[in-house]
């Protein structure tokens, strides 16, 4: 049965601030190591007044520090951004502090517009096409050194962190592949090419010294609460975020309100809707078959359980809820496997 996570996208609430993200996001962690979740990734955003995760490190930091055995790590590091030998020194050192506990999932977005992408680079010579490249150097930072090696990353070296790679589209997939990496898709935004890019990873992996079989991880949208009608409301807040978002106009997550999705234009609800294939909204029931449905179509894995919602108590309510329904599966199929 498949592993569940979490991403967290570390939301500033409208009306609330960084710093409450950030302890929000710590209790948060502590509560997913109890009820059996994995691992625990941030991701690299900049010039988003709704995401506290910028520093991405230094918040996987944060998290690491306050938890005890859950895997902290990336999903992801936007590479272009980077030089890998920096990288490799952040994780590096994450990885001497908190051992055996830290992943690195790289993507090569920018993870922001253009303008902020030249503040952050100060020189735009960086080009995605050199991200197969910069996955390789990274690799080799990580790995120990090598006799005749005038660079190294110091920590780093030695600990060679797992390194995933993240997409949206097929490019990454076959990357992935090639390298004999993880992948994990961001299904949970971009679902349009979710099953070819399943595909296209699985069939073209070549194993490699650290990984022997494909291994795929898929971001999934979780909204769950008492009632499905309760879940409905509360996911309004991360549809308006979306579409904010897709509008060039983001923000701090909004409050809920009803009959969102009813008044937004064709082409947005279409947008919504395509992003409901990789969802879960409703109660315990309700999500739990929407999952094993979901991984059913997909063989997933892992699942990245994505839960945006305004009220904090509600949010740790949604992710408690996806643990148990995950649990609940994987009990459903011990028989099965047993059977085997």
């Amino acid at each position: 049965m498949a592993q569940h996570s979490i991403l967290d996208l570390v939301p500033i609430t409208f009306g609330s601030d960084a710093a409450c993200a950030l302890e929000r996001s710590k209790q948060l962690a502590i509560k997913a190591e109890s009820w059996g979740y994995h691992r625990y990734w941030v991701a690299e955003h900049h010039n988003m007044p709704g995401i506290a995760s910028s520093a991405t490190a230094v918040v996987i930091g944060h998290l690491a520090s306050a938890t005890q055995t859950i895997r902290v790590g990336s999903g992801g590091i936007m590479l272009p951004n980077h030089a890998p030998l920096m990288v490799a020194e952040q994780f590096g050192t994450l990885a001497t502090l908190y051992p055996n506990r830290i992943d690195l999932g790289i993507g090569r977005a920018p993870g922001t517009d253009g303008l902020t992408m030249q503040a952050l680079r100060r020189n735009l010579a960086a080009s995605v096409e050199d991200f197969p490249r910069d996955v390789v150097e990274l690799q080799h930072y990580l790995k120990p050194v090598q006799p005749g090696q005038r660079v190294s990353a110091t920590p780093g070296a030695g600990t060679e962190v797992p390194i995933w790679i993240l997409g949206s589209s097929l490019y990454g997939a076959q990357l992935a592949a090639m390298l004999g990496m993880p992948f994990a898709f961001a299904s949970h935004f971009a679902p349009t090419y979710l099953m070819a890019a399943i595909q296209t990873y699985r069939e073209q992996f070549k194993p490699s010294e650290t990984l022997k079989v494909p291994y795929v991880m898929l971001g999934f949208n979780l909204c769950a609460a008492e009632t499905d009608a309760q879940a409905h409301f509360l996911r309004s807040s991360s549809l308006q975020s979306f579409v904010n978002l897709r509008r060039g106009a983001p923000g701090p997550l909004p409050e809920p309100i009803e009959g969102f999705e009813a008044s937004l234009a064709p082409a947005e609800q279409q947008m919504v809707e395509a992003i409901g294939q990789c969802s879960a909204v409703g109660d315990l029931g309700t999500v739990q078959a929407q999952i094993g449905a979901f991984l059913a179509q997909t063989g997933a894995d892992e699942l990245m359980l994505v839960s945006s919602i305004f009220d904090h108590e509600q949010r740790l309510k949604s992710y408690e809820l996806g643990a148990i329904a995950m649990q609940n599966l994987a009990q459903a199929d011990e028989p099965k496997r047993a059977a085997r």
